[in-house]
């Protein structure tokens, strides 16, 4: 399907941008909303929101690729606006998305440019359970943050992006990943290892390695920070054989590959960041009704124009999660930490928010993506 096919499919359930994930969910605009669903265009700033009390305060976390499962959306249907926004994903992407995240096959669903649509899309239905069972947790949402793609489900909770929009701008940039990752064998390595592990220092030792081996360019690099003495390294699979041999000098208590097709965030990726730079400049996006953190830097969203400059960047960037993290929960002595909800598949932020700061983690609850249909 291309764009322009898409944006009319997009006319057609434009509530998507606020009614259903912003307007009935969250009630934070204040721009009034037409029966199609668009804002009216005024000229008067939208007033801001009221500053919450921290402890009655929420953050909802969206998770990335690596945390769908077959099985996910099940029992979700009968939630809000879930059964058309898998309605929607049919359209957009051209293929059946509820039936692969329900029954597989698990090797189709672990295909970059099938999971990424998957967890986008689940994560939002995740929002839609907790508003059904706790709404009051989505009305005093203040913040939110989305691991690589889970940021454009949180730009799509803020106001910031139409849902079938970016459900395009994800499909876009899941086919473009995965082709740059056919170009070179590649990979990512989950690390967590020892203080006196320097992670710098050992991707030039396994970028010296792959020039011995001839390898021109190597990559290897951070591609994500997790949490204190846990990364992803990812890049040239020369690279990452390397690091997996040489372990126990390198001071490395565990590695694990991770079963993603490519090296994200680091410059392997530099031929997709063209095509979602495109798509990007031709959807609609606004600036955040709440604070949404970036992963390229962990700070807030401040217009448009940043958005779209740094969901770009982010593809050859690392995420910066532990960063992000500690922008969110930083506060002052005694404050109270906000509620965290993790919305989509999977516990892994969670896991991660307990390593980096377990006072905020105490008032952590995962929002399941399945349940048992009655």
């Amino acid at each position: 399907m291309n764009l322009s096919v898409t944006l009319r499919c997009c006319s057609k359930v434009r509530l998507f941008r606020n009614k259903a994930t912003v307007y009935l969910c969250r009630k934070l605009s204040d721009v009034p909303i037409s029966s199609d669903g668009a804002q009216s265009i005024s000229g008067e700033e939208k007033p801001r929101r009221t500053r919450r009390v921290p402890g009655s305060a929420s953050v909802l976390l969206f998770p990335g690729q690596g945390s769908q499962f077959v099985g996910m959306g099940k029992g979700m249907l009968k939630y809000g606006n879930v059964k058309e926004m898998f309605a929607v994903a049919q359209k957009v992407l051209g293929y059946d998305l509820l039936s692969l995240c329900l029954n597989g096959p698990e090797k189709d669903l672990m295909k970059t440019v099938h999971c990424q649509p998957a967890v986008f899309v689940c994560s939002l239905a995740a929002v839609e359970r907790l508003n059904h069972e706790n709404p009051a947790a989505i009305e005093s949402c203040v913040a939110a943050a989305g691991f690589s793609v889970g940021e454009f489900a949180a730009l799509v909770f803020s106001g910031a992006m139409n849902f079938a929009e970016a459900l395009f701008a994800v499909k876009v940039r899941a086919e473009a990943m995965q082709k740059a990752s056919d170009q070179v064998p590649s990979g990512m390595l989950s690390v967590i290892g020892r203080p006196q592990a320097n992670y710098k220092y050992t991707c030039v030792q396994a970028r010296e390695h792959c020039l011995s081996r001839g390898i021109q360019e190597p990559v290897c690099a951070i591609a994500n920070y997790l949490f204190p003495d846990g990364r992803v390294i990812a890049g040239h699979k020369e690279a990452l054989d390397f690091l997996q041999s040489h372990s126990r000098e390198l001071k490395f208590m565990r590695t694990r590959l991770l079963p993603v097709s490519g090296a994200f965030h680091t410059a392997l990726m530099e031929p997709a960041v063209e095509p979602l730079r495109d798509v990007l400049r031709q959807i609609e996006v606004r600036r955040p009704e709440i604070s949404v953190h970036s992963n390229v830097d962990g700070k807030r969203y401040m217009h448009d124009k940043h958005v779209r400059n740094q969901l770009a960047k982010q593809l050859v960037s690392p995420v910066k999660w532990e960063q992000t993290l500690h922008e969110i929960y930083e506060r002052s002595q005694g404050q109270e930490f906000p509620h965290t909800y993790e919305v989509g598949p999977g516990r892994h932020l969670g896991s991660t928010l307990q390593k980096c700061n377990m006072k905020a983690y105490k008032n952590y609850t995962h929002v399941d993506v399945t349940l048992t249909e009655d």
